[in-house]
Parts: structure tokens; sequence; C-alpha cells
């Protein structure tokens, strides 16, 4: 990875990513598999730098991108989910032709703050993602019940699926319900119950759902999905999350809940992008296999 490169063009020629942008070879959000396979690198925009033991596994730009163009450039990877700092970086890199791009949107809600459910809408604006020609927006939706900031952020996410929805673009919203612990740690509600909620909340946000799709946990209990699931007709894709390098794990709790008809596919991040033997290529080639 030639860092000295991007930043050469970005200190010369900072032009160029839009111009990357406008060149960009695009293709249908569901190509002809009927299915997404989407990898996430939007974490570090929040800080959230860890991945299982190491707290700064995501810290080191040109690794990520490394692992990020060789998860790209494998047989049945639809595209990638990021920030405009990755986004661009990728661009400017030609890894994103012909690939499913997705805006990061919120990115106010840092990890361990005291405002994190108070999830301003800091990355990308609609109008962005239409000037850039990028394909989907991405928002998350915590909702802790005993946090007012979750309020403002409702509201805000209802008001982004609206502007999306003007623009034709799809916008995956990600729904947790959360409460701090005692030791005030947000953590989310995975039970069935929780999740439930979850998706009944978010698919009634904005004037209209015909742009939204949901991007869901899978549940506590992976046999409760099926359940879960019937709770919205909006497609839906998994989320993959970081499983402290538990990979077999991951691929089982996966397994199932891609057979259900609302899940149209995957989007996934820490677990394929540092699997804990190091095969990028291998995780990634296993979780398409999964669709």
């Amino acid at each position: 990875m030639d860092v000295a490169q991007l930043v050469r063009t970005r200190v010369r020629e900072p032009e160029a990513i839009a111009e990357a942008a406008a060149k960009r070879r695009r293709r249908e959000l569901v190509g002809d598999s009927g299915r997404l396979m989407i990898i996430a690198a939007d974490h570090p925009a929040r800080g959230a730098l860890g991945v299982g033991g190491d707290p700064m596994a995501m810290a080191d730009r040109a690794d990520l991108l490394e692992r990020l163009c060789l998860a790209l450039s494998r047989p049945g990877v639809d595209g990638v989910l990021a920030t405009a700092d990755i986004l661009d970086d990728l661009l400017l890199l030609g890894a994103l032709e012909g690939k499913v791009v997705m805006g990061s949107m919120n990115r106010g809600g840092l990890a361990g703050a005291a405002f994190e459910l108070d999830d301003r809408f800091t990355g990308y604006r609609p109008r962005d993602l239409r000037r850039l020609g990028f394909d989907a927006g991405k928002l998350l939706l915590r909702v802790d019940y005993a946090d007012p900031g979750s309020l403002t952020t409702l509201e805000a996410t209802a008001r982004a699926v609206d502007a999306m929805a003007a623009r034709r673009l799809p916008v995956f919203v990600e729904p947790f319900l959360c409460r701090r612990s005692d030791d005030g740690v947000l953590r989310n509600d995975l039970s069935a119950a929780a999740v439930t909620r979850s998706i009944a909340i978010a698919a009634g946000l904005g004037g209209t759902s015909a742009y939204t799709w949901l991007k869901v946990p899978v549940t506590e209990n992976p046999d409760d999905m099926a359940r879960v699931m019937e709770t919205s007709t909006l497609p839906a894709v998994l989320l993959g999350g970081d499983l402290a390098g538990d990979a077999d794990a991951a691929y089982e709790k996966w397994r199932g809940a891609l057979r259900l008809p609302t899940v149209q596919g995957l989007v996934a991040g820490r677990t394929l992008l540092y699997p804990a033997d190091g095969d990028v290529a291998g995780a990634v080639d296993t979780a398409v296999g999964l669709l």
C-alpha cells in the first residue's frame, strides 16, 4: 500500500477524489445472484478501533486498506460500507469499480461518550451520496428508553429516511434497543423481544418505507430469528459484529438466518477483515459461500 502516493494526491490533487467518483463504473444494488455481500469498515469514525483483544487493531490505515482491497477483490463480494475518509482512499486506489458503495451517515455517537445515544449525522448527507454517485446510505439507530438522546436520534433518522427516499436512494437502518450497565457501558440487547421491538420501531420511521432496508443482528438464540424477522416485510441484511475472533461461531449464527425470506444478504466487517488466523480471503470466501 503506497500511503505516500495517496497523501501526495490528497495534497496536490484533492479534486481527484470527485473525479474518480464521477468516472466510477456503477452497478445495480442487487446483482444477478439476488443477494448482497457487503464489507463494513465504518467503525474507526466512532473511535471504535478494537477487534477481539486488540484495542487498536483498526488504527493502522494502510493495513486496513490492504485488507479491504483484498476483500473487495474476492468473488461474490458486492461492495463496501465506510465513511468518507476510507471511501475516498478506495476511490483513489480504483477499488470501487463495479461495486456497491454505501456511505455511513451518522457517526456522532462516539463509542464510550456520555452523548453516545445522541447520534448526530456527522457523516454523509443524502445530497453527498447523490452527488458522488454512491449507491446507498447506512445509519445506526440505538434506542435506550432511559436516555433522552435517543429521541434526538429517532427524529434525525426519520428525516434522513425521508431525504434518502426523495432521492430514490436505499437507506440501511441498523436498529438496537440498548441500555447502560452499572459500569456505564452501553450494551445492545440481543434478546428476541428487544430485536423484534427495534425492527418494529425502525420500519415505521419517515414518510415512506419504499427505500428503507434493515440491517439486523442475529439474536442471542439464533433459533429465534425466524419469528423475529416476521416483524416486517422490509428487506434486511444481517450485520456481522465483533465476535472476538470466533469466526466459526459467526458463520453458524449467520447460516440459518440467511435462509429467511426477508434476509437478502450480509454486511460484515471485523469478523472478516481481522480473522484470528489472518486469512482474510479465506474468511470472506467462507462468508460468501453462506449466501
